[in-house]
Parts: C-alpha cells; sequence; structure tokens
C-alpha cells in the first residue's frame, strides 16, 4: 500500500467510524427514531465523504510533498472509505432492534478501529496496545459526549 492509499484509508475508515457513531448515538438517544438514525447516516456518509476529501485534497495540496496524481489518489480513497464504511452502519440499524443495532454498530466501529491501528503501529515499529488505547480513549470520549448531547436536545423537546 502506497503511501495515498494509507493516507485515505486509515482517514476515511477512522472519520467514518467517530463520526458515524457519534452520530448514531446521539441521534438515537435524542429522538430514539430509526428513521432519523438511518437519515442521518445516509446524510453523513454522504456529505462528509465529500467534505473529508477535500480536505484532505486541500491539506496535501498545501503540504507540497505529494504529487499531483498522489493527491488525488488519497482523496479518492478517502472519499470511497469513508462512503462505503459509513453506509456499513446502516446493516444493523436497518436489520436490529434499536438496542442491539447500536451494541452491533459500535462495536463494528470499535473493530475497525482496533484493526486499522494495529495494523498502523505495526508497519510503524510501535506498540500496538498505547497506539490502540490513544485512539479508542478520543473515541469513547466522542461517544460519551455524543450521548450527553442527545440526552440534552431529549431532555429540550
Amino acid at each position: 500500500m502506497d503511501k495515498a492509499e494509507k493516507v485515505g484509508i486509515s482517514f476515511g475508515l477512522t472519520s467514518a467510524s467517530i463520526t458515524t457513531l457519534g452520530l448514531i448515538i446521539g441521534l438515537e438517544t435524542g429522538t430514539g427514531s430509526r428513521l432519523a438514525v438511518a437519515a442521518g447516516i445516509m446524510t453523513i456518509a454522504i456529505a462528509d465523504a465529500f467534505s473529508d476529501s477535500l480536505g484532505v485534497h486541500l491539506v496535501k495540496e498545501s503540504e507540497g510533498n505529494f504529487s499531483h496524481q498522489e493527491i488525488w489518489k488519497a482523496t479518492g480513497y478517502t472519499f470511497v472509505a469513508k462512503l462505503v464504511f459509513g453506509l456499513s452502519f446502516l446493516v444493523p440499524v436497518l436489520a436490529l432492534p434499536m438496542p442491539w443495532a447500536l451494541v452491533v454498530a459500535v462495536g463494528w466501529g470499535i473493530l475497525i478501529l482496533v484493526l486499522l491501528n494495529y495494523y498502523i503501529a505495526k508497519v510503524n515499529g510501535k506498540k500496538p496496545f498505547n497506539m490502540i488505547a490513544e485512539h479508542l480513549s478520543i473515541a469513547l470520549l466522542v461517544l460519551a459526549l455524543s450521548w450527553l448531547a442527545g440526552r440534552l436536545i431529549g431532555l429540550l423537546t
């Protein structure tokens, strides 16, 4: 895997996992609506895939250490990883009762983060546990804050 693919896939999977899980937790907690959660997943998968891939594109252009072809490759890989993985969260939401859908979605997102961090740590000669613990802590903080935001909005309506 070349550096453009690594950038796109690692950014896309990480962003899709954390963003989509935060959205799922917040919307379900705030609304209790499967329809709102499913619509939110589709919306964020599409909009955030475009937004994040453009962000990666601009960052790589501003760094000046990627060729024009590598920039577009990183952009494309970010878009595809973010879109496909983000949409994958629709499966448990549409197929399972909501309490189970949340459990499966969180498990799926955490599994991908663990596997991705393990791979990156091994490739870079670092200790996987430290990297996994650091990044999962951030993901869990996002989930906790999203749950709290959903609760607060739910109380206001």
